[in-house]
C-alpha cells in the first residue's frame, strides 16, 4: 500500500501546482481504518481495528462522518488557501507509525 499512497500524494501535489492558477484546489484525505461492509471482507480486519484504536494517540477510531467533516471543511471557503495537502483523519495514528 505504501507505493500507492506515495503515488497519490505526488499526484495531488502535481495537480495542485498545475491547477492552482485556474483556482482549483487539490487536497487528499488519508483516513484510518473504517468499519465498512467492504472492509469486513479483509482477513484479520478486527485485529487491524483493535491495533489502530490502541495505537492512536486519542485511543479511538474515526467514522465516515469524521472523514466527511474534514472534506466539508476543505471544500469550504474557510480553506481557500489550502492546496496540495494531506489531511490525516486517523485519530493521530499516522504519527505513531
Amino acid at each position: 500500500m505504501g507505493p500507492v499512497k506515495t503515488a497519490l500524494e505526488g499526484t495531488a501535489r502535481y495537480l495542485a501546482a498545475e491547477l492552482g492558477p485556474q483556482g482549483i484546489r487539490v487536497n487528499i484525505l488519508s483516513p484510518g481504518p473504517l468499519k465498512t461492509r467492504a472492509a469486513s471482507g479483509i482477513d484479520h480486519f478486527d485485529e487491524l481495528i483493535d491495533e489502530a484504536r490502541a495505537r492512536a494517540p486519542v485511543r479511538r477510531l474515526v467514522t465516515i462522518e469524521d472523514v466527511g467533516a474534514i472534506a466539508m471543511g476543505l471544500v469550504s471557503d474557510l480553506a481557500r488557501n489550502v492546496t496540495g495537502s494531506i489531511a490525516y483523519v486517523d485519530a493521530g495514528y499516522h504519527v505513531m507509525a
